[in-house]
């Protein structure tokens, strides 16, 4: 919330007085000199033993629920629990399928509805293109998935993340630590299991993510187009109330171990009609609005609808739609395979309703590229992760670009919506410099402003609180999942801009950070100039109506609401106006880009 005039400059009479201008700036040689030096490129395109600055492998817990206040349910008990719930199903099933009451409720309701007039018989050889081409993408998709939960192994019902708050866990309780980080939060999963795997690999994670969601959409947005226009869809829709009690019939046949009748050539029993229903119809489309409602970009411009349907419930729901997914394909592969193998796989990989093994050899051949692909992946990942990136922006950039171009107002938050705690991140700043100005309460701070600007300057923090007040309650949002509501003071990046006048020529802003990146050499980010015009993009010298923490980022910090936390530098020494980051480190927009395979375009 920026008001329009500093309430200090209001006498008692409440008619608003000219504001005092700023005290002169420093525009000596010093104002000139850029960071450049300070930076370090990434020696080697690889992941390796010195990734992430050698960040050792950390393995949480078995993942847990919270039940009540303070109880946790371990999930791995499902395993026996679930076991002894379908000896007990089948045995309750077989007890009463004799009943009569049973027989003629079975009989009335067989399993199925009657077949819709106009519905397609038998699988079309594409719906088999469609079949596996979800089924590869999938794969990477819900790995990958598995990688970014595990950087921030904790999931909530509301916007505020904060210890105590999570539902869902595989990680410790938070550790009493005031500076205990985020990313010391992150913990490993196997190779095999994430993609990569190795931990804090979250940049690498999301480009597989969402570049393949973006061919995953492609494919389901041309299913959906040949499902309608084939009339295939009459087959996945249900369009009868009956389907209630035939889905119970399936149900008590399956688990008195006495099967239906396969007809899905022709026709779907009822509960293979509500799984497909829900799978293609409610949870696909699910995981595309949950996915769009992490966007900061998004969340921030369509406040009405993020101030309910905010991040976590977003993150929470993504998560159990990536839960439905795998129980669904598990649980489908074993009753495809336990129903007559043979003609089901001729059904949806050879179109033909026969017992030939002709499906099942191009079923095998599928299954080969799906491992291959599966193996493959973490190696290639980590012997080529620049071409990961190149390739997932190739993918998402364009939507991501699309996204950057929205811009927001202030106002969707009060004080009362402010978290009660606010993760910190990054690698503290340990050099003699910062700690020397920490130390004098930085009373001797500068903030060095220059590059292709016609007034480069330098201003302590008297000069910068001179300037004309800015103030916003906004929400942060962590490419690692946490998020949390605070209320910034400090300066317009539009008034410095008019301050130090960019020259036409400029079109990116470098922040340089006191503090080092993981594998040294200090942290800095590129910022696209058209962002620095945006009413919610700052400098803040003030958190919560007090001045900023160590941890959070003092003296000053950066905050551009429509790109992910990682974007917003902490510790901020020095800001350079450019043409191009090419030249700047390792030329990829930021460190966490040069070094962690990070976008400089992150506004999902």
């Amino acid at each position: 919330m920026e008001p329009p005039t500093d309430p200090q400059s209001f006498p008692s009479d409440g008619a608003p007085t000219k504001q005092p201008p700023p005290p002169a700036a420093d525009e000596g040689p010093h104002a000139y000199r850029s960071f450049r030096s300070e930076l370090t490129r990434k020696d080697d395109d690889v992941i390796d033993a010195q990734w992430a600055g050698s960040i050792p492998a950390q393995y949480g817990v078995a993942p847990r629920v919270r039940i009540g206040e303070r109880k946790w349910f371990n999930l791995l008990w499902l395993i026996p629990i679930g076991f002894v719930l379908l000896v007990i199903g089948i045995a309750v099933a077989k007890g009463i399928r004799g009943l009569p009451g049973v027989q003629t409720f079975m009989a009335e309701y067989p399993g199925a509805s009657s077949r819709p007039a106009g519905a397609p018989v038998g699988f079309p050889a594409w719906l088999g293109w469609q079949h596996f081409l979800n089924l590869f993408f999938m794969i990477f998709i819900i790995r990958s998935g598995w990688q970014i939960l595990a950087d921030h192994p904790r999931l909530y019902w509301t916007r505020h993340s904060g210890p105590g708050r999570n539902w869902f866990r595989m990680q410790i309780p938070v550790p009493e630590d005031p500076l205990y980080t985020a990313k010391q939060d992150s913990i490993t999963l196997p190779s095999g299991v994430g993609l990569p795997g190795r931990r804090h690999t979250i940049g690498l994670a999301r480009w597989w993510h969402l570049g393949v969601d973006t061919l995953w959409l492609l494919n389901g947005l041309i299913f959906y187009i040949l499902l309608f226009s084939t009339g295939q869809w009459l087959r996945l829709i249900p369009l009868h109330w009956d389907v209630i009690p035939n889905s119970i019939s399936v149900a008590i046949q399956y688990l008195s171990l006495d099967w239906p009748v396969e007809t899905g050539w022709t026709n779907y029993n009822s509960l293979q009609l509500i799984a497909y229903f829900v799978t293609v119809f409610i949870a696909a489309p699910l995981a595309m609005i949950t996915g769009l409602g992490m966007s900061p970009a998004l969340s921030t411009k369509f406040s009405w609808v993020s101030s309910v349907f905010s991040i976590q419930v977003a993150r929470s729901l993504h998560f159990l739609v990536m839960c439905w997914f795998v129980l669904f394909i598990i649980i489908h592969v074993t009753l495809v395979l336990t129903t007559g193998a043979l003609n089901n796989l001729n059904h949806m990989y050879a179109s033909q309703n026969t017992e030939s093994w002709t499906g099942f050899w191009i079923f095998a051949a599928s299954m080969v590229v799906v491992i291959v692909g599966w193996v493959a992946a973490t190696p290639l990942t980590y012997r080529y992760p620049r071409m990961v990136q190149r390739i997932g922006y190739a993918l998402i950039g364009p939507a991501q670009r699309l996204f950057e171009h929205i811009d927001s107002k202030p106002g969707q938050y009060t004080e009362k919506d402010i978290s009660p705690y606010f993760w910190h991140n990054g690698k503290y700043p340990e050099s003699r410099e910062y700690q020397g100005l920490r130390d004098g309460n930085f009373a001797n701070y500068r903030l060095r402003i220059n590059g292709l600007v016609e007034n480069p300057v330098e201003l302590d923090l008297g000069q910068l609180r001179a300037l004309p007040h800015h103030e916003q309650i906004t929400q942060h949002f962590c490419i690692q999942g946490w998020s949390g509501v605070a209320k910034w003071g400090g300066v317009s990046m539009q008034t410095i801009m008019d301050l130090v006048k960019p020259k036409p020529e400029a079109k990116w802003v470098i922040f340089y950070s006191f503090a080092d990146g993981s594998d040294g050499g200090i942290y800095y980010d590129a910022q696209a100039i058209e962002q620095m015009h945006y009413d919610l993009t700052m400098l803040a010298y003030d958190m919560n109506d007090g001045a900023l923490s160590f941890g959070h980022g003092a003296p000053l910090r950066l905050r551009n609401e429509v790109e992910l936390g990682f974007k917003m530098v902490k510790w901020i020494k020095g800001i350079e106006f450019v043409e191009s980051f090419s030249e700047v480190g390792g030329g990829e927009g930021g460190y966490n880009n040069d070094h962690e395979f990070f976008g400089y375009s992150q506004s999902i």
